[in-house]
Protein backbone atom coordinates (compact mmCIF):
# COMPACT_ATOMS: atom_id res chain seq x y z
CA UNK A 1 0.00 0.00 0.00
CA UNK A 2 3.11 2.83 1.01
CA UNK A 3 4.47 1.73 -2.35
CA UNK A 4 1.73 2.65 -4.20
CA UNK A 5 1.13 5.69 -2.61
CA UNK A 6 4.87 6.96 -3.60
CA UNK A 7 4.43 5.71 -6.62
CA UNK A 8 1.21 8.04 -7.20
CA UNK A 9 2.88 11.01 -5.01
CA UNK A 10 5.81 10.93 -7.52
CA UNK A 11 3.81 10.57 -10.66
CA UNK A 12 2.24 13.86 -9.18
CA UNK A 13 5.16 15.59 -8.65
CA UNK A 14 6.30 14.86 -12.56
CA UNK A 15 3.10 15.74 -14.12
CA UNK A 16 3.46 18.85 -11.88
CA UNK A 17 7.51 19.51 -12.85
CA UNK A 18 6.54 18.50 -16.77
CA UNK A 19 3.42 20.86 -16.92
CA UNK A 20 4.40 23.99 -18.87
CA UNK A 21 1.95 27.10 -18.85
CA UNK A 22 0.21 27.37 -22.11
CA UNK A 23 1.32 31.14 -22.77
CA UNK A 24 1.73 31.06 -26.62
CA UNK A 25 -2.07 30.13 -26.67
CA UNK A 26 -3.16 32.41 -24.22
CA UNK A 27 -1.16 35.31 -25.46
CA UNK A 28 -2.75 34.55 -28.83
CA UNK A 29 -6.38 33.83 -27.80
CA UNK A 30 -6.09 37.18 -25.84
CA UNK A 31 -4.16 39.63 -28.05
CA UNK A 32 -6.79 41.75 -28.62
CA UNK A 33 -8.45 41.99 -24.96
CA UNK A 34 -4.51 42.68 -23.56
CA UNK A 35 -4.12 45.41 -26.97
CA UNK A 36 -7.19 47.58 -25.74
CA UNK A 37 -5.51 48.66 -22.11
CA UNK A 38 -4.31 47.41 -18.44
CA UNK A 39 -7.65 47.43 -16.51
CA UNK A 40 -10.42 47.90 -19.72
CA UNK A 41 -11.12 50.56 -21.85
CA UNK A 42 -13.97 52.96 -22.61
CA UNK A 43 -16.80 51.75 -25.79
CA UNK A 44 -19.31 53.89 -26.33
CA UNK A 45 -19.06 55.76 -23.52
CA UNK A 46 -19.04 53.06 -20.67
CA UNK A 47 -16.16 51.03 -19.31
CA UNK A 48 -15.63 47.48 -20.20
CA UNK A 49 -13.14 45.51 -18.16
CA UNK A 50 -10.99 42.86 -19.96
CA UNK A 51 -11.91 39.84 -20.75
CA UNK A 52 -9.10 38.26 -19.45
CA UNK A 53 -8.23 38.79 -14.96
CA UNK A 54 -5.60 41.02 -13.56
CA UNK A 55 -4.39 37.67 -11.95
CA UNK A 56 -4.40 35.74 -15.24
CA UNK A 57 -3.26 38.64 -17.16
CA UNK A 58 -0.46 38.86 -14.63
CA UNK A 59 0.30 35.10 -14.93
CA UNK A 60 0.74 35.49 -18.53
CA UNK A 61 2.86 38.39 -18.61
CA UNK A 62 5.74 36.61 -16.00
CA UNK A 63 5.75 33.32 -17.91
CA UNK A 64 6.14 35.02 -21.68
CA UNK A 65 8.72 37.52 -19.70
CA UNK A 66 10.30 33.88 -18.07
CA UNK A 67 10.46 32.45 -21.64
CA UNK A 68 12.43 35.77 -22.81
CA UNK A 69 10.08 37.11 -25.19
CA UNK A 70 9.24 40.57 -24.73
CA UNK A 71 5.86 42.06 -23.48
CA UNK A 72 4.19 45.05 -25.35
CA UNK A 73 1.13 45.48 -23.54
CA UNK A 74 2.41 47.47 -20.56
CA UNK A 75 1.27 51.11 -20.52
CA UNK A 76 4.48 53.51 -21.23
CA UNK A 77 5.42 54.84 -17.54
CA UNK A 78 5.11 58.36 -16.31
CA UNK A 79 7.39 60.93 -15.46
CA UNK A 80 8.40 60.49 -11.53
CA UNK A 81 6.93 62.81 -9.68
CA UNK A 82 9.80 66.40 -8.70
CA UNK A 83 7.41 67.68 -5.61
CA UNK A 84 9.46 68.35 -2.87
CA UNK A 85 9.31 67.34 0.48
CA UNK A 86 8.77 69.27 3.60
CA UNK A 87 6.77 72.38 4.56
CA UNK A 88 6.31 75.23 1.94
CA UNK A 89 6.58 77.97 5.00
CA UNK A 90 10.21 76.91 5.37
CA UNK A 91 11.42 76.56 1.68
CA UNK A 92 9.33 80.09 1.09
CA UNK A 93 11.42 81.70 3.86
CA UNK A 94 14.58 80.54 2.71
CA UNK A 95 13.69 82.01 -0.81
CA UNK A 96 12.38 85.51 0.53
CA UNK A 97 16.19 85.31 2.74
CA UNK A 98 18.18 85.09 0.06
CA UNK A 99 16.21 87.95 -1.91
CA UNK A 100 16.35 90.13 1.20
CA UNK A 101 20.26 89.76 1.22
CA UNK A 102 20.37 90.57 -2.77
CA UNK A 103 17.76 93.36 -2.37
CA UNK A 104 20.32 94.38 0.57
CA UNK A 105 23.17 94.83 -2.09
CA UNK A 106 21.44 97.47 -3.94
CA UNK A 107 19.92 99.35 -1.00
CA UNK A 108 23.09 101.85 -0.75
CA UNK A 109 22.29 103.58 -4.20
CA UNK A 110 18.54 103.00 -3.74
CA UNK A 111 18.89 105.74 -0.41
CA UNK A 112 21.16 108.00 -2.70
CA UNK A 113 18.55 108.05 -5.30
CA UNK A 114 15.67 108.45 -2.73
CA UNK A 115 17.86 111.30 -1.25
CA UNK A 116 18.32 113.11 -3.90
CA UNK A 117 14.69 112.88 -5.53
CA UNK A 118 13.61 114.40 -1.74
CA UNK A 119 16.55 116.83 -2.56
CA UNK A 120 15.18 117.71 -5.58
CA UNK A 121 11.20 117.86 -4.79
CA UNK A 122 12.09 120.67 -2.45
CA UNK A 123 14.42 122.81 -4.28
CA UNK A 124 11.12 122.87 -6.65
CA UNK A 125 8.88 123.47 -4.16
CA UNK A 126 11.03 126.41 -2.92
CA UNK A 127 11.12 127.57 -6.59
CA UNK A 128 7.98 127.53 -6.65
CA UNK A 129 7.20 129.20 -4.08
CA UNK A 130 9.64 131.82 -4.68
CA UNK A 131 8.28 132.73 -8.08
CA UNK A 132 4.85 132.99 -6.70
CA UNK A 133 5.77 135.34 -3.54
Amino acid sequence: MAGKAAKVAKSVVNAIGEYQYPWREKLTKYKDELSKGVWGYWELGAWKPLGISARRRARLRKEVLLAGEDWPYDPERKEMRTKRKGHKVDRIAAEKRARTAELMKSMPQKLLDYKKRRWEKKMKEEDSKAAKG
